[in-house]
């Protein structure tokens, strides 16, 4: 009789062991689904998602106006750019993004200044000359906006957001408002970092900078910097 009752409590417990293994695999494989089952974001949705999409907006813009206006640089300049946007598509999906979604860089109220550029901060109906305003015929080299006229120290690209053109190499940004060697200074109002770059090439926004130039002025996980002066110093 003892014996009896000792195998049936073994049998118990194994049974025990058998539902509570069975219920926890069951709870591993609900929880797994529901992770899978998390829509990706948009750009409305996240910061993040935003700066990349906007990011890959301005490189389809630059596409377009080399295809618009081509010269004999343009098949090379589109062969560059389509490769940024396929790696700015790998980044949209790590981070959870709605892959290849695409905005054009979006216009925001322009802080105010740092000290010492009184006088030339730029309400919100100065954004006339912000991210996106290229058009087809200032996508050739060379032919960038008239920026380039604007005095050394003074602000510009009022009421720009600045993001990231996905290139490699040294610190640098690609511009529709001014010609290659202009030197453009970048402060990131967020988090007070500030860089100062030289205008390599031709974007489809009034300052994009490259992967270089943003980590230097960036805050952590973000792709866009919506708090953004922009001065040109030479």
């Amino acid at each position: 009789m003892s014996r009896r009752r000792t195998l049936s409590t073994k049998k118990k417990l194994a049974l025990l062991v058998s539902a509570a293994t069975v219920a926890g695999g069951g709870a591993f494989v609900m929880a797994t689904t529901s992770n899978a089952a998390q829509p990706a974001q948009t750009a409305a949705e996240s910061s993040v998602c935003q700066g990349l999409a906007t990011a890959l907006g301005n490189n389809e813009k630059f596409i377009e106006g080399q295809r618009a206006a081509p010269d004999a640089q343009s098949e090379a300049r589109i062969a560059n750019r389509e490769a940024v946007i396929a790696q700015i598509k790998v980044q949209q999906k790590a981070s959870g993004c709605v892959v290849g979604e695409s905005a054009q860089g979006s216009q925001a109220a322009q802080p105010e200044a740092p000290a010492g550029n009184g006088g030339n901060g730029a309400g919100a109906g100065n954004a006339g000359n912000g991210a996106g305003e290229a058009g087809a015929g200032n996508a050739g080299a060379g032919n960038a906006g008239n920026g380039g006229g604007a005095a050394a120290g003074q602000q510009v690209c009022n009421g720009s957001t600045v993001t990231l053109s996905g290139e490699g190499g040294a610190p640098a940004a690609s511009s529709n408002q001014f010609p290659a060697g202009t030197k453009l200074k970048v402060t990131n109002l967020d988090n007070n970092k500030s860089t100062t770059v030289e205008v390599t090439s031709v974007s489809g926004s009034c300052v994009l900078l490259n992967n270089a130039a943003f980590e230097q002025v960036r805050e952590p996980g973000k792709f866009l910097i919506r708090r953004a002066v922009i001065e040109k110093v030479g």
